[in-house]
């Protein structure tokens, strides 16, 4: 039963309240701050990069309906009536011992990126087939890698039953060995699927949460019309599938994504007349765009939000990438790490006991909604355009994901998207990490590779680029600048030179510029308060360039006689850093 709002009561001790008087409240605060507005909901939204508006207040009202029942159409709380996850971890080598590792402490399912050749040597005889689910993805090589699996569990006396996993077939790609492959795994392996529908490579390439699961749901639909084209019944082609999606550090819009994709399947299910078979399968991946090279040690933290986000999001499997999957072959240390995160988030914090723990969130269920539509609206204009192979071949899917992909860079550039250890709080002083390359190299963009660009041309430089900071007055005048200046400069690998000053500070045009001859620098950032810049900020400039300055930066906004540019919250950083490397004439 949903409670009117005014009905709710608060914890004992605290009065009841209502929207009216949070807007109240809220608009008080807004105009303390300067923002004139008569809609606190408007002011305080902000919108996904699916036009998706996330609102600062929600309550009972703004839930869009009955989301059924954990297990149950349409799925949205789950394709299972019950909780918990498959931890699988991905092999790209075959290093038989970093499997049995796996294996021996905490994995439950083997992703295998190898060649057919090498199956049987990593899964030897110590990994019993009817225990551990196997996921192929063997590429061009599909067939070879399904009969070299099928001839190991026959040789070793599985039970047709007992072989589970996924083959890993493409029917986009390679339709035939798809419709065969189901037709096999129909007939004689129940518990094994032959379809993986991969929306990780849009997401990998900029696409946007709706367009990830738009072009998901349209390749699945392509992969329906050819296995049932091949024959199979519509209920066995739908028990053939199973979905990869990418995980990523936005816990809430990554939970809403997996149940929105539940919630698209299900009504093309209804559509398809699949019946039990229409509760899609999940496998979700931490995400490859969001791995940072700089300070990859922050990737573990990123892929623990987002490993939580997809295990909360109902995903059947989950797939945590090593922190430092991005730099190459990972190490043992960082797989290992990898399969902690699922143990802690399991065993420790209890994530796994709960079914749909966000299931009622008025905030997540709006956004669940949402996101759904946005993601039919999507599907339908790939159908309308001939399907998902025609859409791809006519340039709709790129176009579309290109034009996200261009506004998030944007963001990144202006650092309103932050990267924490890459555009926000970067460690110049860190010893960059490398790895073996992988044998497969990854396609797709990193949402830190600009920045992590200048980075290291930066770092190969006989002498790095700097500024120097011209602090102004005393430190409680010019420190918050100073750092806001000094973590820009570092994003790109670009010192920030300070002087030391007196107790009280300078004012004095001249000492300034002493210390800006002494430090080497050949570009200076002025850091002060307004008043103060009102007050000797030409005078300071003026002496800069008298020793030597190239260029004169100010920390702030306005115009400032002397002063050639500013950098301020919601500038173009990189802009900012490519300049200053040119005008250093730094090679590129």
């Amino acid at each position: 039963m949903t409670v009117p709002p005014e009905e709710l009561r608060t914890a004992d001790g605290f009065p009841p309240t209502t929207r009216e008087r949070w807007r109240e409240l809220a608009l008080g605060v807004l105009r303390k701050s300067g923002i004139e507005t008569d809609s606190p909901e408007e002011a305080l939204s902000s919108t996904t990069y699916d036009g998706v508006t996330i609102a600062p207040l929600y309550d009972s009202s703004d839930l869009p309906g009955d989301p059924g029942l954990p297990g149950a159409a349409p799925y949205v709380r789950g394709a299972r009536p019950v909780g918990g996850w498959d931890v699988r971890q991905r092999h790209e080598v075959a290093d038989r011992e970093a499997v049995l590792a796996d294996l021996e402490n905490g994995v439950t399912s083997l992703w295998l990126t190898l060649e057919p050749e090498d199956l049987p040597r990593v899964l030897g005889e110590e990994i019993y087939l009817d225990l551990v689910p196997i996921v192929l993805d063997a590429g061009e090589r599909t067939a070879e890698a399904a009969g070299t699996l099928f001839a190991l569990a026959e040789r070793r006396g599985v039970a047709r039953g007992g072989l589970t996993g996924n083959l890993g077939a493409d029917p986009v790609r390679d339709p035939a060995t798809a419709a065969e492959l189901a037709r096999r795994c129909a007939a004689d392996f129940p518990g094994l699927r032959a379809v993986v529908v991969d929306g990780t490579p849009y997401h990998d390439m900029g696409a946007s949460d709706a367009e990830e699961l738009g072009c998901a749901t349209a390749a699945g639909v392509a992969a329906l019309r050819t296995l049932t084209g091949a024959g199979l019944p519509v209920e066995e082609a739908f028990g053939q599938l199973e979905f990869r999606y990418a995980a990523t550090a936005d816990q809430f819009l990554t939970i809403a994504k997996l149940r929105a994709a539940r919630r698209v399947w299900a009504r093309v299910a209804e559509v398809c007349g699949a019946g039990e078979n229409a509760g899609q399968r999940q496998h979700a991946v931490t995400g490859s765009a969001m791995m940072t090279a700089r300070d990859p040690w922050v990737n573990m933290l990123r892929t623990t939000l987002a490993c939580f986000a997809a295990g909360a999001g109902g995903a059947d499997a989950v797939t945590v990438q090593p922190f430092d999957a991005c730099l190459g072959l990972p190490d043992a240390f960082a797989r290992r790490i990898a399969r902690n995160t699922h143990a802690l988030l399991v065993e420790e914090a209890g994530t796994a006991r709960v079914t749909d723990p966000a299931g009622g969130s008025w905030y997540v269920e709006r956004l669940t909604e949402d996101l759904a539509g946005k993601a039919w609206e999507w599907f339908q204009e790939i159908e309308r355009a001939g399907g998902m192979a025609a859409a791809v071949e006519s340039g709709l899917v790129s176009g579309r994901i290109a034009a996200t992909w261009r506004e998030r860079s944007g963001n990144i550039a202006h650092r309103r998207d932050p990267i924490t250890g890459v555009s926000e709080f970067p460690d110049l002083g860190e010893r960059p990490l490398s790895r073996p390359p992988r044998p497969r190299p990854r396609a797709g963009v990193r949402y830190a590779q600009e920045f992590e660009a200048l980075r290291d041309l930066a770092d190969a430089q006989e002498v790095r680029p700097a500024v120097f900071l011209a602090v102004i007055g005393p430190v409680a005048a010019h420190t918050a600048r100073a750092s806001f200046a000094a973590n820009l400069f570092n994003a790109g690998g670009v010192a920030a030179l300070t002087a030391p000053v007196p107790p009280g500070g300078t004012v004095d045009p001249a000492a300034i510029a002493a210390a800006f001859a002494a430090s080497g620098a050949r570009i200076a950032c002025l850091c002060s308060s307004d008043r103060l810049y009102g007050e000797h900020a030409e005078a300071v400039a003026a002496a800069l360039r008298e020793a030597g300055a190239v260029k004169v930066w100010l920390a702030g906004r306005g115009d400032h006689v002397g002063v050639d540019a500013t950098v301020h919250a919601g500038c173009d950083a990189l802009g900012v850093l490519r300049t200053i490397f040119d005008d250093l004439e730094v090679a590129r």
